[in-house]
C-alpha cells in the first residue's frame, strides 16, 4: 500500500502542528510528518533580528527537494531530509532519515501554493484561525522558542507575515478538501478525518 500523503495549511501559528499531533498520537509509529520549514535555504549570513529577509514567500523554501523526497517516501524509499535552525536561520549539515510510513503528513503554510506539490496530497487540510489569535501565539512561540524580541517579532509581522499571509497563504484556502475553523482543536473535524485515514488504512 502506498502511503497516504495529507498536506495540513494554514497561516503562521494556525494549529497546524497541533493537527499534526493529534494524528500522529491517534495512529503512533503509521505517521510521519515532515515540515516545510525543514527546507528553507540557508540564510545564516543575515542577522536574525534585523533582517529584511522574506522568510514567508515562497521562493524561501527548497519546495523541488520536498517534492523529490514525498515521490521517494511515497515509493517505499527512505531520504534524508535537511535539519534547519530558525534561531541562526541556518539549514545545518546534518540531515535526518525519513522512512516511508503508511501515513505522511506534510504541514506548512504554503504547502497549497504549488500546484505539484498540492497535487501530490490524497488529502488537503485547511487550518482556518483568526488573525488575532494567531499573531498572540506567534509572538509566545518566537520569544519563548527561537530566542526573538517582542520588537523583532513585530517588525517581520508587519512587514512580510502579514501581507505574505494575504497574498500567498489565505487565496490557498479554497484549494482544501476540508477546512477547519477555530484552529486544530475542532473535535469534530478531527474524528471526521481520523475516520477517513481509518478507512483508507483497512483498505
Amino acid at each position: 500500500m502506498q502511503s497516504l500523503l495529507i498536506g495540513i495549511a494554514g497561516g503562521t501559528a494556525s494549529g497546524k502542528t497541533t493537527l499534526a499531533k493529534i494524528l500522529k498520537n491517534s495512529f503512533e509509529d503509521k505517521v510521519t510528518i515532515i515540515k516545510h520549514d525543514y527546507y528553507y535555504y540557508d540564510r545564516s549570513h543575515f542577522d536574525v533580528e534585523d533582517s529584511k529577509i522574506n522568510f514567508d514567500h515562497p521562493d524561501s523554501f527548497e519546495t523541488s527537494l520536498l517534492i523529490n523526497h514525498l515521490k521517494m517516501l511515497k515509493n517505499g524509499d527512505a531520504v534524508e531530509r535537511p535539519v534547519y535552525s530558525y534561531k541562526t536561520n541556518e539549514r545545518l549539515d546534518e540531515k535526518k532519515k525519513i522512512n516511508p510510513a503508511p501515513i505522511i503528513i506534510i504541514e506548512g503554510i504554503l504547502i497549497f501554493h504549488y500546484k505539484i506539490l498540492k497535487n501530490l496530497f490524497d488529502l488537503k487540510i485547511y487550518i482556518d484561525t483568526d488573525a488575532d489569535i494567531r499573531l498572540l501565539r506567534r509572538i509566545t512561540r518566537d520569544i519563548n522558542k527561537r530566542g526573538r524580541t517582542f520588537e523583532s517579532v513585530k517588525k517581520q509581522y508587519l512587514r512580510t507575515v502579514k501581507p505574505m499571509h494575504q497574498k500567498y497563504v489565505e487565496t490557498t484556502k479554497y484549494k482544501a478538501d476540508i477546512i477547519i475553523p477555530n484552529g486544530g482543536l475542532n473535535e469534530i473535524a478531527n474524528d471526521l478525518i481520523i475516520k477517513k485515514i481509518k478507512d483508507h488504512l483497512r483498505k
